[in-house]
């Protein structure tokens, strides 16, 4: 039997409006198992941050039942904050003016990290993360890239069991984007961590994450498998195709939705079951070069789930 590490049952949380009550989180449920590594998104104001809030005992629930680790999250037991570590994009621990080690010295007092502990923890996620020459610079003087990778160190120097992870890549370059999601995915396994992460990086979840649960307006859409999400969400496929010679965009459409052209390459989206009658009028019809059958990308499955597109 998996061992459940979250349980959130039925919560709701409401707050004090000037008319009335804002219901920001609408009667959800759902469980997070150990060394699972999940996706929790949603569009701005859909309840993410309220729900995190809620889950690290920064917020108590209006109703339902929170439980994390074993512990009640609001009561913010000191054994329950040393098992959990949260790292957000848009905001700093470190302090500014001072080399990072400085911070990573201040959160091993706060956790009361014996020294051994300490300096092994430190060397390997040093070596993981390929920044112990940077250690030793003022933050302020870090690239975005670095700093980052340095938050995370102050983050995890206690080897959290659970890791809330809030936007990590915001504002990274495609290069350490990749290098701080290698990471992560390293961090999982060796360290056998439970980790949720709220991205609106479509990269980030589809690298990291097999199971997403999407939010929309405090409730809960989906909870599943991302591979599961074409199936259970979308009745269509995407042909690509390039073409030898260039053609109107009104001859394209004459046999399928066109979801992007150029003249000479496009997407028809069409019925699953009609992909193979499409690609046989768009091979006899044109001068085909190439041609590729595929999903939707998962950035357009769940645009589309937040615009409504496939709610009951």
């Amino acid at each position: 039997m998996k061992q459940s590490v979250i349980s959130v049952s039925n919560l709701t949380k409401d707050f004090k409006g000037i008319k009335k009550n804002i219901r920001a989180i609408d009667d959800i449920s759902f469980d997070l198992y150990k060394e699972e590594f999940v996706a929790f998104i949603g569009l701005n104001g859909a309840g993410k941050t309220t729900t995190l809030k809620c889950l690290t005992g920064l917020l108590t629930p209006t109703s339902g039942k929170v439980s994390v680790l074993g512990y009640d999250p609001s009561k913010r037991k000191h054994n329950f904050l040393k098992k959990i570590g949260m790292v957000m994009g848009n905001k700093t621990q470190l302090w500014w003016e001072l080399p990072a080690i400085e911070t990573f010295q201040l959160n091993k007092e706060i956790y009361d990290i014996e020294n051994g502990k300490y300096n092994e923890i430190l060397n390997e996620l040093f070596d993981l993360l390929d920044i112990r020459e940077v250690i030793q610079i003022p933050v302020r003087k870090l690239s975005l890239g670095e700093r980052m990778k340095c938050e995370l160190v102050a983050s995890l120097i206690h080897t959290p069991e659970l890791l809330f992870l809030d936007e990590p890549t915001l504002g990274l370059d495609i290069l350490s984007a990749q290098a701080l999601r290698d990471f992560l995915r390293e961090y999982n396994k060796r360290y056998k961590a439970t980790i949720l992460l709220t991205s609106h990086n479509m990269q980030d979840i589809s690298d990291l994450c097999k199971r997403v649960i999407i939010i929309d307006k405090g409730r809960l859409v989906y909870d599943g498998k991302i591979s599961e999400l074409t199936t259970d969400f979308v009745k269509t496929k995407d042909i690509l195709f390039t073409l030898q010679e260039s053609v109107t965009q009104k001859e394209i459409s004459e046999i399928g939705e066109l979801v992007r052209f150029t003249g000479l390459t496009g997407i028809l989206s069409v019925p699953r079951n009609r992909v193979a009658s499409t690609s046989s009028k768009l091979l006899s019809r044109f001068k085909v070069s190439d041609l590729n059958i595929q999903e939707p990308s998962l950035e357009y499955i769940v645009g589309d789930i937040f615009k409504g597109k496939y709610r009951e």
